[in-house]
């Protein structure tokens, strides 16, 4: 019941708050107050609370204007009739001066306004708002005369950007312009709809304001506490004192970001945003599905879309646990009880861009015919709008159970044009990282192709180029000294020199690597490695050479593979101890308990894999925690100083820590064998041959059938042999020779019939005079690929 007398039926949950009521009456509660037999209820109150069942009467009483502000309640009720007597005269009156006098009286109230973002600084936007005075403007704007309605544009704009520049630090613009902005936005949606200039004026600053201020601690800090908790809580239990601290911290910060932003925005303000901007990209998503040609998405859509996305998902991010995930349906309760609805509209979102999206991927797919991926096809503007929806969704599929497989699932369907678009758009290694960890949408090429990037941009700048002077009966020493100050230079040296080193490096004598017992170019850390004392600068010379390598993109065929590749028989022991039958375990048949020996320079030595681990027998509840601590000795605990120092040589090379790491996570070590190792293939004749060119002979002459007949009568080792003469290259590119900077060539020269072929390794160049006969040439080639000769160090 109103105070004169007038009544109004609402419908309440008990579990309502008096805040909730509030709203469902359309009357500000800094106006009104509501009784229930004779006692205000408090907003922040559920009507249960008070008792109040079905078919109560409640008072709502209007409040008496506080007397603080005085001159602030002046100055808008004086501002409201100025707006009042625009709205009601007619075109002949000289509005310009009212006009001026009504933008001073606006620039009056930003200037007054406290800029502190205390409880008593809040005032003055709520006195602005329910002086009416963004409806009276609107009002005026909405008038049929283009005088009024010009100077209502221009006064509002003049408004928000005095305003975005009075109210710069976040806690200001969170609690006193961000309100306004959200009233002129609400009133404007409701009068002109969200095409007018003007709304949509009120909206891309609404969105500036609030995410050019948002508060960087909490934007970069948070995830990495939430990860860092999330850690924690499965390795060390929540009653760990770092976790409890990590926990308590990531508490505080989420306590202050609810008070002093998320409190300001409500998500009833900052949803519309979001589901208007959703359904102008769906559309135009629709519209490029069917349309013959990519319709251009609107840039400022997108980055608007996306920014006001984030105190959506902050609100479901609180809606459970710190780091737990979201399942629908589910409801979020805010201090009115009102979030739950626009929460589980984020699925419908989700779900139709999603949706769209995989269509007009497809239809990329279809259109430019991507089995031939490696055309020069345009680049179109509206590629880049797509993946920058799809992040801002992965980040959404995140914090559901459901949305993140499916969109990886969806993801999945469209892996080559996936791999083609970030090939294209990308500028930097950094960029689309989010696929690029997913490696089921990616593929080997995209990948190498992105670790190769950054690689190059880890480099330090400017660095500077040494000579080096190698003498090849030292090569592993005096490559060990120049590679702690800089690098080799000249392409084919710098292959040749590399293959030849990393043999050094391998050579059993050293005793730094054991190659695999299946597989002598697959290798692993060698326990006894200590044995020279200077082994851990060697690592740090491999971890440099490694890295050298994969920048320069040589094939050292050499690989490091799996556990059963590196020892077979304790692969197999595990596995038998993992299968074996249940009753057998307990039985205690194998006698096993948790420790092993190390056999170190044909010493033993006892190593317990946990705390009284030689009176800890393996039985069928422990046997898995028994193969892991097994395993994890043998090749990590037993060699971590070899691998963190070969950790510190690659990091000598590439020093961009943030590079260094991206590169390690998106690939695993079957792609860097590939990257390594090169081809697996045999070299194929025929490819070789297409990717030759000829000078000084003519690709019909008897001595170029002649070359590849024999190359193609030749053992698999001789013709590995034969391309390292030629190219300083011991393993193709998986590409094969397509893979190549540049094409091989063959040329004639004017030597004796007695010399022996050259090569240039530098540009890929065999030269050899006009043999005479099949027999003479197959003879020349012959003493060139034999191993001591083919592939000794330091041809040209």
């Amino acid at each position: 019941m109103f105070s004169g007398g007038k009544t109004l039926v609402i419908q309440a949950d008990s579990s309502d708050t008096v805040a909730l009521v509030h709203r469902k009456i359309h009357v500000p509660a800094i106006e009104q107050r509501l009784i229930y037999r004779g006692k205000k209820l408090e907003l922040a109150q559920k009507l249960s609370e008070y008792g109040i069942q079905d078919d109560v009467t409640l008072q709502l009483v209007t409040r008496m204007h506080s007397s603080r502000h005085p001159y602030m309640w002046k100055l808008m009720n004086d501002l409201n009739s100025l707006i009042h007597d625009l709205c009601n005269c007619n075109d002949n009156t000289d509005i310009n001066i009212n006009v001026t006098h009504m933008t001073k009286m606006l620039t009056d109230f930003l200037e007054m306004t406290p800029k502190d973002g205390t409880n008593k600084s809040e005032e003055y936007p709520q006195i602005f708002t329910h002086s009416s005075i963004p409806a009276v403007l609107v009002k005026l704007y909405v008038s049929p005369s283009v005088t009024k309605k010009q100077a209502a544009h221009e006064c509002i704009r003049q408004f928000v950007d005095s305003g975005k520049t009075l109210f710069v630090y976040p806690v200001t613009v969170y609690r006193l312009f961000a309100p306004i902005l959200f009233e002129f936005c609400k009133i404007l949606r409701e009068v002109v709809g969200v095409d007018d200039a003007l709304y949509i004026f009120c909206r891309s600053n609404s969105c500036k304001t609030l995410f050019t201020n948002r508060v960087t601690v909490y934007r970069l800090f948070a995830p990495i506490l939430f990860e860092f908790c999330k850690i924690l809580r499965g390795a060390a239990g929540v009653d760990d004192t770092l976790y409890i601290f990590c926990h308590s911290s990531l508490a505080k910060m989420m306590e202050w970001y609810v008070h002093n932003v998320k409190y300001k925005l409500r998500l009833q303000d900052v949803f519309p945003f979001v589901h208007e901007l959703a359904t102008r990209l769906s559309h135009a998503l629709e519209l490029s599905v069917q349309s013959t040609e990519f319709i251009q998405l609107s840039e400022s859509d997108v980055r608007e879309f996306i920014k006001f996305m984030h105190p959506v998902k902050c609100a479901i991010w609180r809606q459970k646990e710190f780091g737990s995930l979201v399942s629908f349906p589910s409801l979020m309760q805010d201090e009115a009880g009102n979030e739950g609805s626009e929460i589980n509209d984020v699925r419908s979102i989700f779900c139709d861009l999603l949706e769209k999206l995989e269509l007009c991927l497809k239809k990329v797919e279809i259109q430019l015919g991507l089995a031939n991926i490696e055309r020069g096809e345009p680049i179109v503007r509206c590629w880049s709008q797509y993946l920058l929806i799809l992040k801002e969704l992965e980040r959404v599929s995140k914090l559901y159970k459901s949305l993140k497989e499916m969109f990886w699932e969806k993801m999945t369907q469209r892996r080559v044009v996936l791999c083609f678009l970030i090939g294209k758009l990308s500028k930097k290694s950094t960029d689309y990282q989010w696929i690029l960890e997913h490696k089921e949408v990616t593929n080997f090429k995209i990948r190498q192709r992105f670790a190769l990037k950054m690689l190059r941009e880890g480099r330090q700048k400017n660095e500077e180029l040494y000579k080096m002077l190698i003498c090849s009966s030292c090569l592993f020493e005096d490559s060990f000294e120049y590679i702690g100050h800089g690098k080799a230079i000249g392409p084919g040296v710098l292959r040749g020199w590399f293959s030849l080193v990393c043999e050094a490096i391998f050579n059993p004598q050293n005793a730094l690597f054991v190659s695999c017992p299946n597989d002598s170019r697959r290798f692993f850390p060698n326990l006894a490695s200590k044995v020279d004392p200077l082994h851990l600068e060697y690592f740090i010379f491999f971890g440099r050479m490694i890295a050298l390598a994969l920048l320069h993109r040589v094939q050292i065929s050499i690989s490091f593979d799996h556990i059963r590749d590196a020892d077979p028989y304790l692969y197999s022991s595990c596995k038998k101890i993992l299968e074996m039958d249940t009753k057998m375990v307990d039985e205690d048949i194998l006698g096993l308990t948790f420790f092993c020996e190390d056999v170190q320079l044909g010493f033993r030595k006892v190593v317990e894999l946990c705390p009284n681990g030689k009176n800890t027998i393996v039985n069928c509840e422990n046997r898995d925690n028994y193969v892991n601590l097994l395993v994890k000795h043998h090749f990590v605990t037993s060699i971590a100083h070899q691998v963190a120092h070969f950790a510190h040589g690659f990091a000598d090379i590439i020093i961009d820590r943030r590079l260094r790491e991206s590169f390690y996570r998106i690939l695993d070590h079957e792609d860097l064998n590939r990257m390594l190792h090169g081809s697996k293939i045999v070299v194929s004749i025929e490819d070789w041959k297409e990717h030759t060119n000829y000078s000084g002979y003519k690709r019909d002459d008897p001595q170029i059938s002649w070359l590849w007949e024999i190359v193609g009568s030749m053992s698999t080792e001789q013709r590995n042999v034969l391309l390292f003469f030629w190219t300083s290259i011991k393993s193709l590119l998986v590409e094969g020779f397509g893979g190549l900077d540049s094409k091989l060539h063959i040329y004639q020269t004017l030597d004796s019939h007695d010399c022996l072929p050259s090569s240039h390794t530098c540009f890929y160049r065999l030269c050899f005079p006009p043999y005479p006969s099949i027999d003479v040439m197959q003879n020349r080639l012959n003493i060139i690929t034999q191993t001591y000769v083919g592939c000794s160090f330091g041809a040209e």
